[in-house]
């Protein structure tokens, strides 16, 4: 049965052509398991040459783990993680960070447009030093934002600027950072190790695999032991090959880049065929793959009932519309038109 394309989730659209071509070559026949095959060192290498620099690099199942075990390999207990008050590590990871560092605290920092300001972080780290305080260790940054915009070079040169002068690490949470890459138009190495990044979570799953993340160090220090982080939280997989081998046919010609660029070039026809609906509040700019609207109760309770479904939790309210690899023009348009006719029937 073929199921309606939805702007709720990119978690929502299935497996796009790459990923699963190179998922079927990987089932052939038997190979070695957790991850001592042939389809998870290509990977790892292939990884390597696309951020043009030696990493460290591991799979895991999803982003709660990458996050979560990540910042946890860069704190103590009773450090903590300074991130934004909107940040997904704060809001939707159900205390995973906490829980697998053992305790390390989350500090909120203020920011406009999703993003963190780096004045924020020198107002954090000096707000106290004393041993009674949770001393400031990481600063972890959402690239793209939860409220779906983009943090620019010079914005990311700024915190790092910031983490250098007060000794933090910083994580990227990159769920979506295929979709940063190709709104900003850059090398993936010009936005992580390059401002300073030390671990990044890279998203395959929100990109068009079937599922899998990468947790790549930059900082060969800070990887120490991070195998056994993996296994001790159940991210060790038996059959690694299944998770490593979509990232090469993503990696393979730029197809992650490709994916990404088709769903960011999709939200901006949504921003723009919304925009010319009368009575539309969009939130934020559209920098990525998403557009926030502000939606009255009758027209969303309508939009649901006309089988649309999306999602009013996320960020600072309103409905969040997210575009994915396999969404397409017409998409947009059956939306956008089910959206007017509901505001014309009750405006």
């Amino acid at each position: 049965m073929k199921h309606k394309r939805q702007f709720a989730s990119d978690n929502y659209a299935g497996i796009c052509p790459e990923a699963w071509n190179a998922l079927q070559e990987a089932n052939a026949g038997h190979a070695p398991g957790y991850g001592d095959d042939e389809w998870t060192h290509r990977a790892s290498d292939a990884l390597r040459d696309t951020f043009e620099t030696d990493c460290d690099v591991y799979f895991v199942f999803n982003g709660t783990a990458a996050n979560s075990l990540a910042l946890a390999s860069l704190c103590q207990s009773y450090h903590s993680i300074l991130c934004h008050e909107y940040a997904h590590v704060e809001r939707d990871e159900c205390g995973a960070p906490e829980f697998f560092s053992n305790g390390t605290k989350v500090l909120l920092l203020p920011g406009k447009l999703g993003r963190i300001e780096p004045d924020s972080i020198t107002e954090t780290v000096r707000r106290r030093t004393d041993i009674h305080y949770p001393k400031p260790r990481v600063v972890t940054i959402t690239q793209p934002t939860e409220l779906g915009t983009v943090y620019s070079l010079d914005q990311l040169r700024a915190i790092q600027a910031k983490a250098e002068e007060h000794q933090l690490h910083i994580h990227m949470d990159g769920a979506r950072f295929a979709n940063a890459v190709a709104a900003l138009g850059v090398k993936p190495s010009e936005i992580t190790w390059k401002v300073g990044v030390d671990v990044l979570c890279f998203g395959g799953t929100k990109n068009g695999m079937a599922v899998g993340e990468t947790v790549i160090f930059f900082n060969h220090d800070l990887a120490q032991e991070f195998e056994y982080r993996c296994k001790q939280a159940g991210q060790l997989a038996s059959k690694m090959r299944f998770l490593s081998a979509p990232w090469l046919g993503m990696l393979k010609d730029q197809a992650w880049i490709h994916r990404a660029q088709h769903a960011n070039e999709m939200a901006s026809l949504l921003h723009q065929q919304l925009s010319e609906i009368d009575g539309i509040n969009i939130l934020f700019p559209c920098e990525a793959n998403s557009v926030f609207i502000e939606l009255p109760i009758a027209i969303r309770d309508g939009m649901y009932d006309r089988g649309w479904k999306f999602y009013c939790f996320i960020g600072e309210g309103g409905a969040r519309l997210m575009c994915s690899w396999d969404t397409t023009p017409e998409d947009v348009k059956a939306f956008t038109e089910d959206l007017a006719d509901l505001y014309r029937k009750h405006s």
